[in-house]
């Protein structure tokens, strides 16, 4: 299978390239930085994997949640990279949820297989989604959708393992005691998915591939800051 997947969903940009068994892989600085280096970067790999973008069979990228401006930039530049391949055919894209990536980038490195996938969502609050690896389907079933929540209002499951970004930002707000894995949606994890969940048929157009915000706001207001710092000091 010959694919490419990207994420800049968080302040790591994560792009791979993968033709059969090898895998050519980049990482770099995110964030706003990332609308300019990230189709430099897909060029160069898919250059020193020696492909053109009308032989991939797919395109992962991650749809969120996570930054905004970043799964907007994620989104553009694989609509676009789509609509230009194949004479204007388009090719397949992968929206590939940034917290599962985070839960199979944990059972990669880690053998994790019950994950409660936590990313830094900024004012004050964590995405959380859960997921078990279903071993014999190869594949992760999400027990519960990404939501947004407060960190104190997050609970890992008693056997559970939690992963992502959130602890070093929330640390003291999240609960304590429970097994935790630093883990990021790369994009060598979305190669990892994308078997799976194009066999279960997740692939869209270009036309139809949208990003997963969770959140439908990106500040919040003079009370709310307010409030949210009153409920974070000490009782």
């Amino acid at each position: 299978m010959q694919l490419l997947a990207f994420d800049t969903s968080t302040e790591t940009l994560s792009v791979a390239v993968q033709a059969g068994e090898r895998v050519w892989v980049h990482e770099g600085a995110g964030g706003a930085q990332a609308s300019h280096t990230l189709i430099p970067a897909v060029r160069a790999l898919l250059a020193q994997a020696g492909l053109e973008l009308a032989q991939l069979d797919a395109i992962a990228f991650g749809q969120g949640p996570g930054s905004f401006t970043g799964l907007r930039t994620a989104c553009a530049v694989a609509q676009g990279l789509a609509f230009g391949a194949r004479g204007g055919a388009g090719l397949p894209l992968l929206p590939v949820p940034t917290l599962m990536a985070v839960a199979e980038e944990a059972r990669m490195a880690h053998g994790c297989g019950r994950m409660l996938a936590m990313l830094d969502a900024r004012m004050g609050e964590v995405y959380v989604g859960a997921y078990v690896w279903l071993a014999e389907a190869g594949c992760w079933h999400e027990s519960e959708a990404a939501q947004l929540l407060a960190p104190r209002q997050v609970r890992v499951p008693e056997g559970w393992a939690s992963a992502g970004n959130a602890r070093p930002v929330h640390g003291q707000a999240l609960a304590a005691g429970t097994p935790d894995v630093a883990a990021l949606p790369t994009a060598r994890a979305l190669l990892a998915l994308a078997p799976a969940l194009l066999r279960q048929g997740r692939a869209v157009t270009a036309q139809q591939a949208l990003p997963l915000y969770v959140r439908d706001k990106v500040a919040q207001t003079s009370a709310e800051r307010a409030a949210a710092a009153q409920a974070a000091r000490p009782a």
